[in-house]
């Protein structure tokens, strides 16, 4: 095991570095990818990475972006190298989930074995449920010498509550959700997302917990008809989210939709919550109960986190 003392943590990805918060360790904190941006703190760590691809664009350009460097062999992101050797880690962080979502295993294994100053331990995190999370932040915490935090029951706990508080009685209907996590084209949040919407009281409309999101033809969406559309497209604050899911209601079917017609339509934060598989999973279930169930719990998100469309 390495002494704590003398870690030297690179974190490529925006869930791992929320982790190393949690464990305490953010002094440890060396160096971060282009997207980490929390805590706030740790916004003045060196960049070791960027994208191939321009996220201003429209959503269906991204789309298109992406799929030509996958099937061109590409890397979606960079590593600068050279910023890698001049920080000489001890541990670098990334993930093997999603070649979209950030640096993959295989890039930053190359980069790695191109180092001449420093030979760090890679932990790369592949978390596809709640419980991957949880475990994910215990092995973390193994590979930098320090013990379990508190906060992580803590975490847990948050999450059993909101479960027991949203429940529904045997006659109350879970209502069917929607969750939009891109759209051009249309996708349905999937790995996790369909586990939080159940702990949060809901029923997913589509998508197998565990499994990657799936597409969704629009004709199929307007004749599922659910009961609550949420917006939550990955990388994308509120503003943009705003910007994307109006749009999509442009379409002549939109104002016929269940949910368009109780005003039960919300644009969220997917960036800083859903889409990021760490510690802020338990604010993302309270965030889909606060939706879900107004009348049963308030936490304070609205606003924040998310809105009305």
């Amino acid at each position: 095991m390495t002494d704590a003392k003398n870690l030297r943590i690179v974190s490529l990805i925006p869930s791992a570095t929320e982790i190393v918060a949690l464990l305490g360790l953010t002094d440890a904190l060396v160096g971060r990818s282009h997207e980490c941006d929390y805590p706030p703190e740790i916004q003045d760590r060196p960049v070791c990475t960027q994208a191939r691809l321009n996220s201003s664009q429209p959503s269906a350009q991204i789309d298109r972006d992406v799929t030509y460097l996958l099937q061109n062999a590409l890397s979606i992101y960079e590593i600068k190298l050279d910023l890698l050797e001049k920080l000489q880690p001890t541990h670098i962080l990334t993930q093997d989930q999603c070649d979209v979502c950030a640096v993959s295993l295989s890039e930053v294994e190359k980069a790695v074995a191109q180092l001449t100053h420093a030979q760090p331990q890679i932990i790369s995190l592949k978390p596809n449920l709640l419980d991957d999370v949880w475990a994910d932040i215990q092995n973390v915490a193994e590979a930098m010498a320090v013990g379990i935090p508190t906060s992580l029951s803590d975490l847990q706990s948050r999450v059993k509550i909101c479960e027991q508080k949203t429940q529904p009685s045997f006659d109350t209907k879970r209502p069917i959700v929607a969750c939009i996590e891109w759209t051009d084209p249309l996708m349905i949040g999937g790995n996790w997302i369909p586990e939080l919407v159940k702990l949060a009281g809901g029923q997913p409309l589509v998508g197998v917990p565990g499994q990657p999101a799936p597409q969704l033809q629009w004709e199929s969406l307007v004749t599922a008809n659910p009961d609550v559309i949420i917006f939550m497209p990955c990388g994308f604050d509120l503003n943009r989210t705003r910007q994307e899911a109006t749009i999509l209601a442009q379409r002549p079917e939109w104002q016929n939709l269940q949910a368009v017609k109780t005003g039960k339509v919300y644009i969220t934060d997917g960036n800083s919550y859903f889409n990021r598989p760490g510690p802020r999973l338990a604010d993302s279930v309270e965030i889909l109960a606060e939706i879900l169930h107004p009348e049963t719990v308030q936490y304070g998100y609205k606003g924040k986190a998310w809105e009305i469309l």
